[in-house]
């Protein structure tokens, strides 16, 4: 990785004293990757090397790191470290705060439709529908148990519970939502110990739907999404 010919510290050139570190630090890393030609693919280095250049705290530099995923400027990926996926450097703190607010409305449309849809499932799923469910939630306890965070098989899970419930429209309606949704996932899953109580609520609502139960299917559901809503970035907006 290039690094600059500057005596000053790249990363880090000035003492950041902004309430919102994270998005000052956002924005230093956006600057780094221009400054240093990084193109679509390339890794930045290790968290710890990042944190220490910035002289700011693991915690910040991940939340900054979410952040700037969600707006699709990296992707955090488990055993490949952090990659550039986008060149963008402009708006930065606008686009993290265009994410936040937006967050509420997102979580309650999904509320509204994942709930019903997981009352479907439990009317409507067959054999096959419970094959998928059950082979999304052990891809995700995988993925976990090897360090990740489980986000692909979140959206595993969520796609096969919006399959069993076999309506055409309700599945367009998510699909509609599906980019907004990886946002929120994303946020959610880098929670400390959110992967795995996520799991968890992803269990309850298939066992209710393996159940035929619809009111304990929408109500495991609905505890779910009211759990993964919890994330930093609308903590830091209140």
């Amino acid at each position: 990785m290039a690094s600059s010919s500057s005596g000053t510290n790249p990363l880090f050139p000035g003492r950041l004293v902004r309430t919102r570190l994270y998005e000052q630090v956002a924005e230093q890393i956006t600057s780094w990757i221009t400054e240093n030609g990084l193109r679509t693919g390339d890794r930045l280095p290790p968290e710890r090397e990042l944190a220490t250049r910035l002289g700011v705290s693991r915690a910040t530099l991940s939340q900054a790191l979410v952040a700037l995923e969600v707006i699709g400027v990296v992707a955090v990926r488990h055993g490949d470290g952090t990659v550039v996926t986008s060149s963008r450097t402009r708006s930065i703190v606008q686009a993290i705060r265009a994410h936040a607010d937006r967050l509420p409305e997102i979580i309650d449309t999904r509320d509204a439709l994942e709930t019903k849809i997981a009352a479907l499932a439990a009317d409507r799923r067959t054999d096959e529908d419970l094959k998928r469910i059950d082979e999304a939630l052990e891809a995700m306890e995988a993925d976990i148990d090897a360090g990740g965070r489980g986000v692909e098989g979140d959206e595993r899970f969520h796609g096969a519970v919006t399959t069993a419930a076999h309506s055409l429209l309700l599945a367009r309606l998510m699909d509609e939502i599906g980019e907004l949704i990886k946002e929120t996932r994303i946020e959610s899953l880098s929670q400390p110990d959110r992967p795995r109580t996520s799991l968890a609520g992803h269990r309850a609502i298939a066992e209710a739907i393996r159940a035929g139960d619809a009111d304990a299917a929408s109500d495991a559901m609905h505890a779910h999404v009211d759990l993964v809503s919890d994330v930093a970035l609308l903590r830091e907006a209140r």
